[in-house]
């Protein structure tokens, strides 16, 4: 084989590799500001006052870290915890925690999650989304059942979606 013909055997080897080194060592991650976690929760503990419930709010970031969290006056105690667990649930899985719940019932193939630490399968977690990317997540906790804490949850993403560039 020649000189040029194994030059151009070797780069064509190479060239992967050499793409893949060209690539950027770091890459922009957007996230919720605290101020528009901050409104999402107000908002979604205003929509559940005004249907007569008592609940818990949490915005967590894409991570599941906590970025604001509410607890109206008389809501349980338990409530902090559980609108906290959604919301983690909610961004760790990419997901409305009333989906995860009916994904990992008793025989299902996913059933085997809710023995993960943290998963909390009831409704009233939802993922906070815009262009494609997951910004966090919000969780309610303390209004009669999922859909109602899902109905306040989405209130909350409302309040804030014309802030989010989609």
């Amino acid at each position: 084989m020649t000189l040029p013909a194994r030059a151009a055997a070797l780069a064509a080897v190479l060239a992967p590799f050499l793409a893949a080194a060209a690539e950027p060592a770091t890459y922009a991650v957007r996230q919720l500001t605290t101020e528009s976690a901050l409104k999402a929760a107000q908002a979604a503990l205003a929509s559940c006052r005004a249907s007569g419930y008592q609940v818990s709010v949490a915005v967590v970031d894409r991570q599941g870290l906590l970025q604001a969290q509410l607890r109206d006056r008389f809501a349980g105690p338990h409530t902090i915890e559980v609108s906290l667990d959604k919301a983690w649930t909610a961004a760790s899985t990419r997901t409305s925690t009333a989906e995860v719940q009916r994904i990992t019932r008793p025989g299902e193939p996913l059933a085997a999650l809710r023995n993960v630490p943290r998963i909390t399968a009831l409704g009233g977690g939802i993922p906070i989304e815009a262009a494609g990317s997951l910004l966090g997540a919000i969780g309610v906790s303390g209004a009669p059942g999922g859909e109602a804490d899902e109905a306040c949850a989405k209130a909350g993403i409302a309040a804030i979606a014309d802030d989010l560039e989609f």
